[in-house]
């Protein structure tokens, strides 16, 4: 099989048509050149050129092989680079995983700054409850994960993503959402409320509990869906009030008014990144960072620096 170094020295002599002009292109004196191309010959089993003491001319047979050896010297030199730049972390591939909710917030920022910062590296993004994204990601199925925390585990990095409010979602037809006045917390006393399922929505569920207990507030539950979207269905058919993170007024439904509640402190709903310690992808690197630098909302690390 011939070498790359016998292409490269095909192509000079092919382009130069003249073996001292082509030597000393390449930094060499002209008998190895001219060894070099003979044994090239005798490799494809064909004369490459028609040699005089004054004149080199490509052969049919060389005019179609100069063709495809500057495309396989041109592959050669992009695979080249390809993996250099693969070991930058310019290029590449990161599978995220993310929560329902996210997909609502803060998923398109992070796609967005990933095709401005990284365009190289193509995200497969995959849609998993936070626990599933764990599991996962300590198999090695994810890079990274877009989750509710907390996550524990010495495997385990994260990084506060995003921080928002809870919002009053009601029925355009309630008596909350026609006043004027913002709801407050202590109004949910004793009103039909839609809760979240303890065991596929746990998160929120528990979050809201809190959030109740923190003020003696004691509504009175109805239902227990595990998805945002089916929560404002529900309020929507008048059979409860809620709390919805603030993402889901982006979904704009119809007949559901949101509103800011009082008595809650601070921006309680929590979003992070979370990757496995020890990761190798030099893509998953390259994206952290981005994200670190360029996307508005993100906090320091809580369990670690940004690099895997």
């Amino acid at each position: 099989m011939f070498s790359l170094e016998q292409l490269v020295s095909f192509v000079a002599v092919a382009e130069e048509l003249h073996y001292g002009r082509a030597a000393e292109r390449l930094s060499m004196t002209q008998p190895p050149l001219s060894r070099r191309i003979q044994l090239l010959e005798r490799e494809l089993g064909a004369e490459l050129f028609d040699r005089t003491h004054r004149t080199v001319r490509l052969t049919p047979a060389g005019r179609v092989f100069l063709a495809d050896a500057r495309k396989i010297l041109r592959s050669s030199h992009e695979a080249t680079l390809y993996v250099r730049r693969a070991k930058k972390g310019e290029v590449g591939v990161v599978t995220l995983g993310f929560t329902a909710t996210a997909a609502y917030s803060y998923l398109e920022r992070v796609i967005a700054v990933a095709n401005a910062e990284v365009p190289g590296v193509d995200l497969v993004l995959r849609e998993m409850v936070t626990a599933a994204q764990v599991e996962e990601l300590l198999a090695g199925g994810i890079d990274l994960g877009m989750i509710r925390p907390p996550v524990t585990g010495a495997d385990i990095a994260t990084l506060p993503l995003w921080r928002e409010p809870l919002l009053a979602a009601l029925s355009s037809a309630h008596p909350l959402a026609r006043r004027k006045k913002n709801p407050d917390i202590h109004d949910f006393d004793g009103e039909p409320f839609i809760m979240y399922s303890p065991s596929e929505g746990r998160y929120f569920h528990d979050l809201v509990v809190a959030v109740f207990r923190a003020a003696r507030v004691a509504p009175e539950y109805t239902q227990y869906p595990c998805q945002v979207h089916t929560v404002l269905a529900l309020v929507k058919a008048e059979l409860g009030v809620a709390l919805v993170p603030a993402a889901a007024a982006a979904l704009r439904f119809e007949g559901v008014v949101f509103r800011p509640v009082g008595g809650i402190e601070g921006r309680p709903v929590e979003l992070d990144l979370m990757w496995r310690r020890g990761n190798d992808n030099p893509a998953l690197g390259a994206l952290l960072t981005a994200v670190g630098k360029r996307a508005p909302g993100v906090g320091a690390d809580r369990r670690g620096p940004t690099a895997p």
